[in-house]
């Protein structure tokens, strides 16, 4: 099992939004950053946790749970010059890009905010609190899974 972190801006796709879809599960598409990328593609698997973490906005902060569904596939949308994540380079012979599929699996009573997590001792090697860290996906540790859970108040 493996555990990892999905940063999404609310007001782009929030928890909420994720919650009101089919199956309370959607593709998570526009990974354009190639670390973040191969993440998804080559290590993500089917049965994985992750936190839903919303960035960009006036709290940011953990707010919930996903698990992932599918494995990663070619994201449609680089194919699709309509789409706010086109890219002319990528190709559906030569995918340059890849997403998959998570399910709301928790949506937190409350925000744990970034600000919160700075604070707690287990999380101290967390790659989110890390200087410079910016990538939307990113990999977290049993322990970090553990704590963060408990802070939230959520069995594992």
């Amino acid at each position: 099992m493996n555990y990892w972190l999905f940063k999404s801006e609310p007001d782009a796709f929030s928890i909420d939004d994720l919650a009101a879809m089919r199956g309370r599960r959607d593709h998570w598409d526009g990974i354009r950053n190639y670390q973040a990328r191969n993440i998804m593609r080559d290590q993500m698997k089917k049965g994985d946790l992750g936190f839903f973490y919303h960035s960009s906005c006036k709290v940011p902060g953990i707010v919930g749970t996903v698990e992932i569904v599918k494995e990663a596939y070619p994201d449609h949308t680089a194919f699709d010059k309509t789409e706010k994540y086109y890219d002319a380079k990528s190709k559906p012979d030569n995918p340059r890009w890849y997403m998959v599929d998570v399910k709301l699996k928790t949506k937190f009573k409350a925000i744990i905010p970034l600000t919160d997590l700075r604070q707690v001792a287990a999380l101290e090697d967390m790659t989110l609190l890390q200087k410079g860290s910016r990538l939307s996906v990113q990999p977290v540790s049993s322990k970090e899974w553990k704590a963060i859970l408990k802070i939230a108040g959520v069995q594992g």
